[in-house]
């Protein structure tokens, strides 16, 4: 008997609408369900209603932030794989970056990437 792999659901938070509308259109191509967030408060609002097995959020957003985010995440959803995004902000975007995976970010990757590199990182994260 075959079983079927269910679809596996991510959240992308980014507050720059044509970002996030092109990370989920990359996501969405190669199969994957994506819930969409423009902060961090809508984020954790996603994962305390939805299975999701992993997160993009940016570094730099309005009302939650993304560091915030990716620590109170892996705190009460550790079993979501965050992955943060920086195109820097008041510093340069690598400091941002090291800070969150010190908060616990599965991954980290400086804007602009390429759609190649976020399917890498999720397929590594997501077997």
């Amino acid at each position: 008997m075959n079983e079927v792999t269910p679809r596996r659901r991510l959240i992308v938070a980014d507050d720059d609408n044509d970002f996030r509308e092109m990370v989920c259109a990359v996501l969405e191509n190669a199969g994957y369900e994506v819930l969409t967030a423009t902060n961090g408060v809508e984020a954790l609002r996603l994962c305390e209603t939805q299975t999701v097995d992993a997160a993009v959020v940016d570094l730099v957003m309005p009302e939650k932030e993304g560091l915030e985010t990716i620590f109170e995440m892996r705190r009460r959803f550790p079993q979501v794989k965050t992955i943060a995004i920086s195109g820097g902000g008041l510093g340069p975007g690598d400091v941002y970056l090291e800070m969150a995976r010190q908060l616990g970010a599965a991954a980290a990757l400086a804007k602009p990437f390429g759609n190649a590199i976020i399917l890498e990182t999720i397929r590594r994260l997501l077997p």
